[in-house]
């Protein structure tokens, strides 16, 4: 089918998550992809991209990968579908929890399974609720998370997100959620502020914060290691310890949404590693089967699922699940993936690749319109601003960011405009030739974009 013609059928039946309905009904330059291979991606005429972005920061063996088709294949033959309701089992999702029990920092632990990263986040402020009612604490309802977090996109979770888009028109956030500083020193910090006075500023907040709900109503803390749909924003050194300090003054858990960080984005198995966190409780999906079948997880401690268990047994039933919780099919190729990782070393080989892109992330710095080129192992976002002295953006925001995203697919890159900051993030498997390739299309994009955009 043409491409022409797929693009008026999109237009006229698809309705497009994380969109401008509006712009893309008269769109008539529709990306429409049509394969992939390894870090590219080929639309439905035969053009060549570098998939800059990994899907949406998942797919970190890239793609092509025949391996996990075989393995969804052989699945899908074999037991295409079972249900984990009224304790029954099946083989993949008994081993692809016990490998990720292996791999978390709980010595030992529970594994519930979904279907996306929203969905895992409900879950974990669903076990919070029900674990809290269980020990009698049912005053604890409340929870903290951050100003330009995301943590999905269902009621609960987008009531956790603190992104303006996810609220507007939707009613949201709900009660019971509270949000505080991002941690973002290019833009948080005051004047003649040094790091460690803007770290220590936000943890003082937070007290306040703690003070002001009262600890007693506050259910937990979620976080990201780093930011990632928030603008890939890095926190200053120091900052989860003395977060982690208040929250253990009050005995609040911490929540760690590991959706985009996982399985080596940041240099190391878990964001947390990178940032010094110290999760109560882990969120997993994306990388979990490198994006290619939907598969989410929540990880908890035996300490938090103990008195959970105690409870559906007084009651009669834990009564949360999803059809395709532990979907068979998924697990078998969550498993394969993290074979995968394991055998190829793609962890120690994102963590040298990371510092060679970041030496590239750098190195825009230098551009007139860049005012923050920031990132850590293989995730970056290069902020756009008007005028680097004074930090100004552009207006309207995300006009210079729309701009540049498209003349980097025009040299053939896929990055993703989160307003005024381009998010790259490529898969983990990526070469040092293809990182140069990466930065010189983004390059050439930027400059002929910065004739427009300054």
């Amino acid at each position: 089918m043409s491409l022409k013609k797929l693009a008026k059928i999109d237009q006229t039946n698809l309705f497009h998550p994380i969109t401008n309905l509006k712009s893309h009904a008269e769109d008539e330059d529709i990306l429409i992809l049509d394969k992939g291979e390894g870090v590219y991606v080929y639309d439905t005429n035969g053009k060549k991209y570098l998939e800059g972005l990994a899907g949406l920061w998942c797919t970190s063996l890239g793609y092509g990968v025949q391996e996990l088709a075989d393995a969804a294949s052989e699945q899908m033959a074999k037991l295409g579908y079972a249900s984990l309701f009224t304790s029954k089992s099946h083989e993949p999702a008994i081993r692809l929890s016990e490998k990720l029990i292996e791999m978390s920092p709980y010595t030992n632990g529970k594994v519930f399974f979904g279907n996306s990263g929203s969905d895992a986040n409900d879950t974990q402020l669903k076990i919070f609720t029900y674990y809290n009612n269980a020990l009698g604490n049912t005053k604890k309802k409340k929870i903290i998370s951050r100003l330009k977090g995301y943590h999905g996109v269902t009621v609960a979770s987008a009531s956790m997100t603190g992104l303006p888009a996810q609220h507007k028109l939707f009613d949201l956030p709900a009660e019971g959620f509270s949000h505080i500083d991002t941690p973002h020193y290019y833009h948080g910090a005051k004047d003649n502020e040094s790091e460690s006075e803007f770290v220590q500023r936000l943890a003082n907040n937070l007290d306040s914060l703690i003070l002001k709900e009262g600890s007693e109503n506050i259910a937990a803390m979620i976080a990201e290691p780093l930011m990632g749909a928030g603008g890939v924003i890095i926190p200053p050194q120091g900052y989860f310890p003395a977060i982690q300090s208040v929250l253990d003054k009050y005995s609040i858990p911490l929540i760690d949404d590991e959706v985009v960080c996982a399985f080596g984005r940041t240099g190391n198995v878990w964001g947390a590693e990178t940032f010094d966190m110290k999760p109560s409780s882990i969120t997993i999906a994306k990388a979990l089967s490198s994006g290619y079948l939907p598969i989410s997880a929540v990880i908890i401690p035996d300490e938090i699922y103990e008195p959970v268990r105690d409870a559906s047994g007084d009651i009669g039933i834990f009564g949360h699940g999803y059809t395709y919780s532990g979907h068979p099919v998924a697990c078998a190729v969550a498993i394969k993936t993290l074979e995968i990782y394991e055998r190829d070393n793609i962890f120690q080989h994102a963590a040298s690749m990371g510092d060679y892109f970041q030496t590239r992330v750098n190195k825009l710095n230098s551009f007139d319109s860049v005012g923050e080129a920031r990132g850590v192992g293989l995730i970056c976002g290069i902020e756009l601003v008007s005028n680097k002295t004074t930090k100004k953006g552009f207006h309207p925001m995300g006009s210079a960011g729309r701009i540049v995203a498209k003349a980097c697919q025009d040299e053939g890159l896929i990055v993703r405009a989160i307003g005024d900051v381009l998010a790259m993030c490529p898969p983990l498997i990526i070469t040092k030739k293809e990182i140069d390739e990466m930065f010189d299309m983004f390059e050439i994009a930027l400059t002929k974009a910065e004739e427009t955009i300054l």
